[in-house]
């Protein structure tokens, strides 16, 4: 009897843990009762707007105005990160200082405290789960020391994952909000997913997206459209840290194997300074900005049978300031989609 009692627990767990593991392979799913709208104001300058208040804005759902239900500007808010690094073979000529400014990142937006989650996403060939939600950021510094790259690239793999297939913070996506930030250059040759179904799916998570692109001044590449279309549908942007070093430099791209038109010598001390200091201006103007935004909620009048399909879209406004720029999410789903 003893025996039999016992087989059948150990019956019992073992469905238990089956069951449990499945469950953690379920993707993250919203169906939004509220919406959360995080919003960047700047100037013409690109100089952050940041004493405004709630009166000053009007929020509209699929052109009627709506009540904002929550309001907050305040420093170091609530978030969960995930940090998406390219690792294919384009990333070798400046791997190391953007190696290097990744780390500096995550130990700012990851001070230690318990408010402050992320997690570490590589994509080469396929996009790989490193180091999993959590709040302490030297495990993704460590990670970080050891990466190398080459192969190809898997971005709108790496976007699906981190918004499906990761632990989840209690709260998110509302307090804290979700972040995605991709280091790379936009372009995509081993993912299964494509870029409107990533686009789609980080849309339906309320997911921010923002990027730091590793294109080169002068090397264009329809590529770079991706990191645009990501971040602009939901309300981040993409700094292009390299684009700016010699575009005030003449003949530069016109002769460029003459060093008479190199103001700053590939090679020197103050090529590498120049570059660095770029990379980290970039990664500066991120970190601030992720931590610095208005956030606004509120509870959309939707039908209760709406489609889930339905894209519903969002509009901010501002009183009173006519040449600011307003940057937000374009819009959401009111419903996850059915299994």
């Amino acid at each position: 009897m003893l025996r039999h009692h016992a087989r059948s627990l150990r019956v019992a767990l073992s469905l238990a843990a089956l069951t449990f593991a499945a469950l953690a392979q379920q993707p993250i799913r919203v169906s939004v009762n509220e919406v959360i709208v995080p919003v960047t104001v700047t100037d013409d300058k690109g100089r952050f707007v940041s004493n405004l208040e709630k009166s000053d804005f009007h929020l509209y759902d699929e052109g009627k105005e709506q009540s904002i239900g929550f309001f907050s500007h305040q420093q170091s808010q609530p978030i969960v990160i995930g940090f998406l690094i390219d690792q294919s073979s384009g990333m070798k000529i400046h791997w190391e200082k953007y190696k290097e400014a990744a780390m500096e990142l995550m130990l700012h937006l990851l001070p230690g405290d318990k408010k402050y989650s992320g997690y570490l996403i590589t994509y080469s060939n396929e996009a790989e789960l490193v180091v999993d939600t959590n709040s302490d950021s030297e495990k993704m510094v460590d990670k970080m020391r050891k990466l190398k790259p080459g192969g190809g690239a898997a971005l709108f793999d790496a976007i699906y994952m981190a918004c499906t297939s990761r632990r989840t913070v209690q709260g998110e996506p509302f307090e804290p909000r979700r972040v995605i930030v991709v280091i790379g250059d936009g372009h995509d040759t081993s993912s299964k997913k494509n870029l409107k179904e990533v686009i789609e799916i980080a849309q339906r998570n309320l997911v921010t997206v923002y990027a730091m692109s590793t294109v080169a001044f002068g090397f264009h590449t329809d590529s770079e459209e991706n990191l645009t279309q990501l971040t602009q549908s939901t309300g981040g942007k993409v700094e292009m840290p390299l684009n700016n070093i010699y575009k005030d430099i003449s003949g530069y791209l016109s002769t460029p194997s003459d060093y008479g038109n190199y103001a700053i010598a590939v090679g020197s001390g103050g090529y590498t300074a120049e570059i660095s200091g770029s990379i980290f201006r970039s990664i500066a103007n991120l970190g601030g900005e992720i931590t610095s935004q208005y956030v606004m909620r509120y509870t959309p009048d939707v039908a209760e049978k709406t489609d889930s399909k339905q894209f519903r879209r969002v509009k901010v406004t501002v009183n009173n300031l006519p040449n600011v720029i307003i940057r937000h999410r374009e819009g959401y789903y009111p419903y996850a989609p059915p299994q």
